[in-house]
């Protein structure tokens, strides 16, 4: 029998079903930037961030980019 060490566990669920691209995007929306500069810095274009933005939105359940950025920082994404 093994014991899991559960310390590197995510924080919810929500965070679990996000891909690591997702999390990055999402950290992302916090600073003060475009989709377009996030696009550039990640080095794909600015619709594929739309894509990620939309699917993030719908995994943690929010409509806005405040909405997100205050749900990443209270789960420790950003």
């Amino acid at each position: 029998m093994t014991i899991l060490d559960t310390s590197e566990q995510p924080t919810s669920a929500a965070t679990v079903s996000l891909t690591r691209r997702e999390r990055v995007v999402l950290a992302e929306l916090g600073e003060d930037v475009t989709l377009e500069e996030i696009a550039t810095r990640l080095f794909v274009t600015r619709n594929t961030v739309k894509s990620q933005v939309r699917s993030v939105y719908r995994k943690i359940g929010v409509s806005t980019r405040s909405e997100a950025v205050a749900w990443a920082i209270e789960h420790g994404i950003r």
